[in-house]
């Protein structure tokens, strides 16, 4: 004899009105409360990364003036130092120079006296040469006025062919160095006679009434 098992209706598990079924669509999950703080998060540290470039940006134009300041600073020292180094030299070569203006004082006087000859002329002339590379130069002519700056006059007389004061000898020339003088010219000066000057329109007024008087009396004129 067969046995019946009993029987059941065929029904679905009970499932929560709340749970998703097999059949429906997965719903995306709610966002955590760190995803939803990041974008506020991301403000944040952009706003620091902007302060920290302004904060570069700031020290880069003070290291940049530093920089310029302390270029200008040396240029400026550097100039001091050639100009400096400049005045050394042209003071040891004028000190040098000056020394030398004895020597120099005694190959003029053997030149004009005829004495300047054999190897003694070389030496004089190699010495005068070398002497003008230096930058020396010599000045103080006759017949030139007389300037107190660069001329020292020695001897003083009158002459009635000078208008101005005038150097008539050059008792000892002068020397410079570019516009610097080491020694002035010492010289003989001679000042206009006095009263020519007041001669001189005197007798050109009588002259000219002389002529005019001839020329009144029918005098012979000249042609």
């Amino acid at each position: 004899m067969t046995e019946e098992t009993p029987g059941f209706d065929e029904q679905q598990p009970d499932v929560p009105s709340g749970a998703p079924s097999d059949d429906a669509e997965p719903q995306a999950a709610a966002p955590s409360p760190e995803e939803e703080a990041a974008p506020a998060g991301d403000t944040e540290q952009n706003a620091a990364l902007v302060a920290q470039l302004d904060q570069a940006r700031s020290a880069l134009s003070e290291r940049t003036g530093d920089l310029q300041r302390l270029q200008a600073e040396f240029q400026n020292y550097r100039r001091r130092v050639e100009r400096d180094r400049a005045a050394v030299k042209e003071t040891a070569v004028a000190n040098l120079l000056t020394e030398l203006l004895p020597v120099l004082d005694d190959i003029g006087r053997a030149r004009e006296h005829g004495e300047l000859v054999g190897g003694f002329k070389s030496v004089a002339e190699s010495l005068e040469t070398t002497a003008a590379k230096l930058g020396l130069q010599q000045f103080g002519k006759e017949g030139e006025p007389f300037d107190p700056t660069i001329h020292e006059a020695l001897m003083h007389s009158y002459a009635p062919d000078v208008t101005e004061t005038t150097c008539v000898a050059i008792l000892q020339p002068g020397y410079r160095i570019g516009e610097r003088t080491i020694r002035p010219a010492r010289v003989a000066v001679a000042e206009p006679q006095p009263g020519a000057q007041t001669a001189k329109p005197a007798e050109e007024g009588a002259e000219a009434q002389a002529d005019g008087e001839n020329k009144e009396n029918g005098g012979p004129e000249e042609g």
